[in-house]
């Protein structure tokens, strides 16, 4: 099983119609399933990972 590494919560708020009626959103969090180079499966957020890869090179 994967291991959660971020700590981000999902994000909410309310879609509004045309009429300006709320209701309830929730933005989730894009979480990838990344192998790390010892060989650890972990969950972490797409950002995270652009950032892990930006930091390899």
């Amino acid at each position: 099983m994967a291991v959660k590494a971020t700590s981000k919560k999902p994000l909410s708020g309310n879609r509004r119609s045309h009429s300006c009626r709320a209701t309830k959103h929730m933005q989730k969090v894009n979480l990838q399933l990344v192998t790390l180079a010892d060989g650890t499966k972990v969950r972490m957020s797409a950002r995270e990972k652009r950032t892990l890869s930006k930091s390899e090179k």
